[in-house]
């Protein structure tokens, strides 16, 4: 995106669907499996990438290119791939660069899924070395000749732990490896990772590139600009004469395509439909979360955690890495679960559901819901504690969220 122009014009006006029949302003939707064509040689040449085209909806629709090319504008890429989820987004390409007998380095306190899937792949032999922070100290101390890559998402969810993006980029370049980051709960309207050196950028696209809770989707962009060493991740060395391209041309040819994770048409449509509007709905939720966040921490029983609070010890990035704002997520300790319970039962506003990065606020107790099948170390770097209660801040009148929280807070000391 240019970027002498504001956030939402460029979002509107950069990556733009083009080249559709009736000359539509959105990308139709496309909900076919396969395409025709005229003979068999040209069919031939689009399945050995000699020519453009679309054969089959699991290797590549008009629709789902529609949303990838602007999200890969949005974040300053070389190139997007779209996925079935938000999981499938991140276990493609840490599959995409490792094979059995390789390390990652990651952070603690990852989201409950990922953790998951980490574990999950130590089945297949990769190896996660985890560290309390993904820093340049711990990068030099955890690095071995096995070590494929860095991961790690900006804000935690929901510890809002931050991530200092280019500290950690150029540990990991000076060790030779990217910098993979989910940057879910940051998006694109607070910070943009490429700017600030990572190399590759994850989104679950369910959360505030949709925003509107209605499709499931994840999403990878290559920044470009890593030099690959084919010696050292030998997964991509089939793609070697791409170059900067191989991590991204191994990820769609052969990892993406062969594992089947492609989004679905439909949801590619909402889903960029639903981008439109993240500038103006970031805005709004992140001046919600800020205000309900303050107004919750003059409660004298409850201990909040948000990044625009004072005393917070992540509050210098949000000037630094995120153009002053916070967020839409916050979490606080209500004392006790039963506590917790009663205050999340009692709220009038907030919808009791797992997502986050809707229109409507959300409320979750993680412990019995995202984190219920990790151990109690994982969940405590992770900021979960029995009595934590995670907020996802939507865009309703400010002042009625502070009432409600108030109320429901207040009433649950009786």
């Amino acid at each position: 995106m240019q970027h002498d122009r504001g956030f939402n014009t460029g979002l509107l006006h950069t990556g733009e669907a083009h080249g559709f029949g009736q000359r539509e302003i959105l990308p139709p939707i496309s909900q076919v499996t396969a395409f025709e064509y005229e003979s068999m040689e040209e069919l031939e040449r689009v399945f050995a990438h000699k020519s453009m085209g679309y054969a089959y909806t699991r290797i590549g629709n008009p629709t789902v290119a529609a949303f990838e090319q602007k999200i890969n504008a949005l974040e300053g890429g070389i190139g997007a791939i779209a996925t079935s989820s938000g999981m499938a987004a991140i276990s493609s390409t840490l599959l995409a660069l490792c094979e059995s007998g390789d390390e990652i380095i990651a952070g603690t306190g990852l989201y409950g899924g990922t953790l998951d899937l980490l574990r999950d792949l130590e089945k297949l032999g990769i190896h996660t070395v985890f560290a309390d922070v993904i820093n340049k100290e711990n990068i030099d101390r955890l690095v071995t000749d096995r070590t494929k890559a860095v991961f790690a998402e900006v804000i935690s969810n929901p510890s809002l732990n931050v991530l200092d993006i280019h500290e950690a980029s150029e540990a990991a370049h000076n060790a030779g490896i990217p910098l993979i980051v989910d940057s879910t709960t940051a998006t694109p309207y607070l910070v943009r990772p490429f700017s600030f050196g990572a190399d590759i950028v994850i989104h679950s696209t369910s959360k505030y590139i949709n925003g509107g809770g209605n499709a499931i989707g994840g999403i990878i962009v290559d920044g470009g600009k890593f030099s690959w060493d084919f010696n050292k991740h030998s997964a991509l060395s089939g793609h070697r004469k791409y170059g900067k391209m191989a991590f991204l041309l191994r990820l769609r040819t052969d990892l993406w395509e062969n594992l089947g994770g492609c989004m679905a048409p439909v949801n590619a449509y909402l889903s960029f439909t639903g981008v439109d509007t993240l500038g103006l709905r970031m805005e709004r939720i992140c001046e919600n979360a800020d205000a309900l966040a303050h107004a919750l921490s003059g409660e004298d029983d409850i201990s909040v955690n948000y990044l625009t609070l004072e005393d917070h010890p992540y509050h210098s990035f949000v000037d630094t890495q995120f153009k002053g704002y916070g967020g839409g997520i916050l979490s606080f300790r209500a004392g006790s679960k039963e506590r917790a319970f009663r205050i999340i039962n009692s709220l009038k506003y907030a919808r009791i559901a797992s997502n986050i990065g809707d229109i409507r606020t959300l409320v979750i107790h993680p412990m019995s819901t995202l984190y219920i099948h990790t151990d109690a170390p994982e969940t405590e770097a992770a900021g979960v504690y029995e009595d934590t209660v995670r907020v996802s801040v939507g865009i309703e009148d400010k002042e009625d969220l502070i009432n409600d929280f108030r109320k429901a807070v207040r009433e649950s000391r009786q």
